[in-house]
């Protein structure tokens, strides 16, 4: 286990605990690339902008994570998010694995994995429960979380 790598990780989570986004990003190279269910891939300053906007929005917000691991050039850890979804307000419940590879005593990959039909069925409601396993539920998820992100950076 690297202590260094771990203490990164734990870093990390602890602002977004917080919803300090830059203290978030500090962590990050530049190159970032950052992957979920819901953004897809973001590279660079996308990835940054993600997490200004998703803590700068976020409602009765609330962060747990563990099993944070890491050896010299991997990691992982497992956290959930709790949050109102702006959207329908409706609370979500998020279960995520998280995976990073390092560089230069920064994160260089962040990846997150979790399952969008769970979490489209706790966001939107019927209409996930229904129709959130489908590609184009979850396309239309990842074109409203993409456009989103862009007026966002429109705006700052």
């Amino acid at each position: 286990m690297s202590d260094a790598n771990s203490a990164l990780i734990t870093r990390f989570y602890e602002a977004f605990q917080r919803l300090d986004a830059e203290a978030m990003v500090a962590c990050y190279t530049d190159d970032i690339v950052f992957s979920d269910p819901a953004f897809g891939t973001l590279r660079g300053r996308d990835a940054g902008d993600m997490w200004r906007m998703l803590a700068s929005r976020a409602k009765d917000f609330s962060l747990t994570f563990d099993s944070v691991n890491s050896n010299e050039r991997s990691g992982g850890a497992h956290w959930v998010a709790t949050y109102l979804f702006s959207q329908t307000g409706r609370t979500v419940v998020n279960d995520i694995q998280a995976r990073f590879l390092f560089r230069d005593g920064k994160i260089c990959e962040h990846h997150d994995h979790f399952d969008l039909w769970r979490w489209s069925r706790q966001a939107l409601g019927a209409k996930g429960l229904l129709l959130g396993w489908t590609p184009l539920v979850q396309g239309k998820v990842h074109q409203q979380a993409l456009k989103g992100l862009r007026a966002f950076q429109a705006g700052r």
